[in-house]
């Protein structure tokens, strides 16, 4: 049986808008096991990008406890959070956040910098994973000279170059075609089973329906937690050839 990777206690986030407390979270608990598939959805101001940024390590609660792969984060302090971080979770962004005068190759082996890798490891590591997602012949390329999809791929191969415990994917089709956004959703799906756990926040419904669970939240709180019976998957998933 796979084991716990996140377990979330009594989770509550507030925030101070000048005389005003918004209680963004409150009293979350959630677990999610070691290669679970799991979309987190909810309208504006349903705390959804709260939990991410607090799933994520990027914010910690304002009372409760976050375990995450066996270690208490709820209390560490930023440089704390930044090394978690770098080891435990593989982002991808709605909006990519690469570099722009960077080649796809340097993008990818920044978090490895971070990380301590020696200049001939970071290489390794950054072509294998280029590689993966099918980016081989275009390591040397700028982001302004690749598609919309061959950018959020590069994103990925970010993602997974530190080999995190957890990739969190935020709105990661936002900015996409809807063919593009099934091909991404394709390479999520290859990545789960290769044993990584997947969180996607999303708002839509058609990328929600390629995970295994959905958690749905409503004013700071867990509505519905459930599997879902009807996945939809790309069974003979290929990348499609891309026009630049």
């Amino acid at each position: 049986m796979n084991k716990e990777i996140i377990k979330l206690s009594e989770i509550t986030r507030y925030f101070h808008v000048g005389t005003e407390t918004v209680e963004a979270l409150r009293s979350i608990d959630l677990s999610i096991k070691k290669n679970e598939f799991v979309a987190l959805m909810g309208p504006s101001g349903s705390g959804k990008s709260t939990l991410m940024n607090l799933i994520g390590c990027l914010d910690t609660p304002t009372s409760g406890q976050y375990i995450l792969n066996g270690e208490d984060v709820s209390q560490m302090n930023d440089n704390e959070l930044a090394e978690v971080r770098n080891k435990e979770i593989g982002f991808i962004f709605q909006t990519f956040n690469l570099l722009p005068r960077s080649t796809a190759l340097e993008n990818v082996m920044l978090p490895l910098i971070y990380a301590g890798y020696s200049k001939t490891h970071r290489l390794e590591k950054a072509e294998k994973v280029l590689s993966d997602v099918n980016l081989s012949d275009r390591v040397t390329h700028k982001p302004n000279e690749l598609s919309g999809g061959q950018r959020q791929r590069v994103a990925v191969a970010r993602a997974l170059v530190n080999e995190p415990s957890i990739i969190l994917a935020d709105e990661p089709t936002g900015n996409l075609d809807s063919k593009t956004s099934i091909e991404i959703m394709g390479l999520l799906e290859e990545i789960h089973k290769a044993g990584n756990t997947i969180i996607v926040v999303t708002h839509e419904e058609s990328i929600a329906a390629h995970a295994h669970r959905i958690i749905r939240l409503i004013d700071g709180k867990i509505s519905s937690d459930e599997i879902n019976t009807e996945i939809k998957t790309r069974v003979d998933y290929t990348f499609a050839e891309e026009v630049e």
